[in-house]
């Protein structure tokens, strides 16, 4: 086939270089375009990275001026930090402590005797209760490991169960509970009870019980209550109250105290307990109105004589009887006789709701509830009820329970340490109401009195500082590229690979003709070397004065071009320096009150951020300015489109007619050659 030319496929007379030098012409606007959507959209991404270095500046300078600013933070140590440690929140004072932990808050860890490795723990309902939480587990009958699994999975920080490997072929099963204090003692109920007996966890102990106001010596007179009461009511007296076989009877408007023993009213974790009844009896008022009813004296009487009438004078016996009857007295019925009388003389009523109703009630008295109770106080104020009381008893709840630890790995009880000379005690090992500002944590009894130093974190306010000058530079160095037409700006940038550099060439001077960059480095520099003069008593009101400027170092070894371009320097031992003894100072050279109203409105970062968040903020500069670019790109690109559809059909176009061409210059060439044939033959 060969000599065969195929119009359109076959390149016999150079059509593509012809179509193709033709066609470059037609592109030149469409490259154009090409080239300026580059341009605008390498301007775009420009403005992006300003708007991001100012932002990261912007998100710097807040933090230095912000609640959460570096400069309040407290670093704490202690000199027994194997016993306790501290930490102290923002508002923490600088200063110095001396604690004594006496002994660490700690939780009920009970163990059981050795139980062989097959011990199969019976199905039942067991119930665990630690403080005024409880676990109940419903257990089906297992392994002393499923058993401990179990409890693990439904503990919900209230307990938790491990097994202990005792002799060959034995085990112990041990149950915590998790908060620590006495008041979290471990209970068990139900089969968690019978199990605690049987496996040895437990065993009967004798009741810690304290029985108080058991002999007629101990039934005192109470102080004397004014009532709003009639004159004629009787007062409340001692007089016929009185203890028989344990039994105290009070008869209508009777009363008497007990004293609670010091050793009950100073345990908070005691529980007073005795029963009350009331008992209808006959009302003591009818017999009393007797007594104020007044006399009626008989007139005098006269006689008359003749007409004349003779009266007798009326009697002089005096019966001192009030000039008006007094009203008769009502029946009292009240349920309030009960009452906790404190040291200071004060009372506290103790509810008896229902009292009147005849009903044996159970009074509990939380020693926690009373604080300084010193008696327990009676007063019927009824007169037609008495009252029978039981004795009193106090116990703690949470020991006297008829049962104890058998294997006691710890048992609960509180934190007590001792501080400025005061013994206190919590419940937790975690104590943040003692020192105001402060959590002591609690570890151990100290060897020593441990010393607790509180200070201000200085390295972490230097690292914000560091940081913000960082991001400082970088925002005046990517500003410095956009708007100066200077390669040397490029190489100072040490921190700047061979790579990045030739990239930063490629956008030096990009927007050297807009005067928003140079007005907001401009901006930038003169807040950050202005004073401010917060407090008449300020040692240091510039940043030049904590070491750092656009020439914090000197000007040593000569002149230097670098130093005039606005970035900051870092003298870090003056700095250093600064922030251990000016550390207020600094706060307040970064952002402070100016007015009084509490609310932070002048200083460098202040500044700085309000500054910043003209050109950052949505609807800001920045964004205006990469809006008109987004406009710009989508008008190009559609340009770029409709030239390119336009492109298409104008080659489409050449490459037909070139495409005729060849077909008639193919059909004239075999003509040619077929005549040429023709007149061969006839010359032979």
């Amino acid at each position: 086939m060969a000599g065969i030319s195929i119009p359109g496929v076959t390149d016999k007379y150079s059509t593509n270089d012809t179509i193709e030098k033709l066609m470059k012409v037609e592109r030149i606007p469409l490259t154009r375009e090409q080239k300026q959507l580059e341009t605008y959209k390498s301007e775009k991404d420009a403005w992006r990275e300003i708007n991001s270095r100012l932002t990261s500046l912007r998100d710097s300078t807040k933090t230095l001026y912000s609640f959460e600013n570096p400069f309040n933070n407290k670093l704490t140590t202690s000199s027994q930090e194997n016993a306790i440690t501290a930490q102290a929140n923002r508002s923490a004072d600088i200063q110095s402590f001396k604690i004594d932990v006496l002994q660490a808050a700690s939780s009920d860890r009970f163990m059981t005797d050795e139980l062989e490795n097959d011990y199969k723990i019976p199905a039942g309902t067991y119930i665990y209760k630690v403080g005024e939480k409880q676990v109940l587990y419903n257990w089906k009958g297992g392994s002393i490991k499923d058993f401990s699994s179990g409890i693990n999975k439904r503990g919900n920080g209230i307990i938790k169960s491990s097994i202990i490997g005792a002799g060959s072929g034995k085990k112990s099963l041990l149950i915590e509970a998790i908060p620590t204090g006495k008041e979290n003692r471990l209970i068990f109920e139900g089969d968690a009870k019978k199990f605690a007996f049987d496996s040895g966890m437990i065993n009967k102990i004798k009741s810690q019980e304290i029985r108080f106001g058991t002999s007629q010596d101990e039934i005192l007179p109470v102080q004397k209550i004014e009532y709003d009461e009639s004159e004629y009511m009787p007062e409340l007296t001692l007089t016929g109250t009185k203890l028989e076989e344990g039994i105290i009877s009070v008869q209508p408007r009777g009363a008497y105290q007990v004293s609670v023993p010091g050793n009950i009213s100073s345990d908070s974790a005691q529980v007073i307990t005795f029963n009350i009844q009331a008992k209808k009896t006959e009302d003591i008022t009818p017999e009393i109105n007797k007594t104020l009813l007044q006399p009626e004296i008989p007139d005098a009487g006269f006689i008359e004589f003749n007409g004349i009438v003779v009266n007798n004078n009326e009697s002089d016996t005096s019966l001192n009887l009030p000039s008006v009857p007094p009203e008769p007295l009502e029946a009292i019925e009240n349920e309030n006789v009960l009452f906790a009388v404190m040291e200071d003389g004060s009372e506290k009523e103790i509810p008896t709701e229902n009292l009147l109703k005849g009903e044996n009630l159970e009074i509990k008295v939380p020693v926690k509830e009373y604080q300084g109770i010193k008696y327990i106080a009676v007063r019927n104020i009824n007169t037609g009820t008495q009252l029978n009381l039981s004795t009193f008893a106090s116990s703690d709840p949470t020991k006297d329970l008829g049962y104890g630890p058998q294997h006691a790995v710890s048992e609960a009880d509180d934190a007590i340490i001792k501080y400025e000379g005061i013994t206190i005690s919590r419940p937790s090992n975690k104590i943040d109401d003692v020192v105001p500002e402060v959590t002591l944590n609690i570890y151990d009894k100290t060897d020593k009195t441990a010393t607790i130093n509180i200070k201000p974190d200085t390295e972490s306010s230097k690292d914000a500082i560091i940081q913000f000058v960082g991001q400082y530079n970088q925002a005046v160095a990517e500003i410095n590229i956009l708007s100066q037409n200077k390669p040397e700006i490029i190489e100072e940038l040490d921190y700047l690979s061979t790579e990045e550099k030739q990239a930063e060439q490629e956008r030096l001077g990009m927007f050297s003709t807009d005067f928003s960059l140079t007005s907001i480095k401009s901006s930038m520099q003169t807040i950050v070397s202005a004073g401010y003069s917060f407090s008449d008593s300020a040692d240091i009101t510039m940043l030049s004065q904590i070491g750092i400027a656009t020439n914090a170092g000197g000007f040593s070894g000569g002149y230097s071009q670098s130093k005039l371009r606005g970035y900051l320097e870092i003298d870090e031992k003056k700095l250093d320096s600064a922030l251990e003894n000016n550390m207020d100072d600094i706060r307040q050279l970064f952002g402070y009150d100016s007015d009084g109203d509490l609310i932070v409105d002048s200083g460098i970062a202040y500044k700085l951020d309000k500054q910043i968040s003209a050109y950052t903020q949505t609807g800001g500069i920045l964004a205006l300015k990469t809006s008109s670019l987004d406009s710009k790109i989508k008008n190009t690109e559609s340009r770029i489109a409709k030239l390119e559809s336009q492109m298409d059909d104008k080659e489409a176009e050449l490459r037909n007619k070139y495409a005729q061409m060849e077909g008639s210059l193919g059909s004239l060439e075999s003509q040619q050659t077929t005549i040429s044939n023709f007149t061969k033959q006839q010359q032979k």
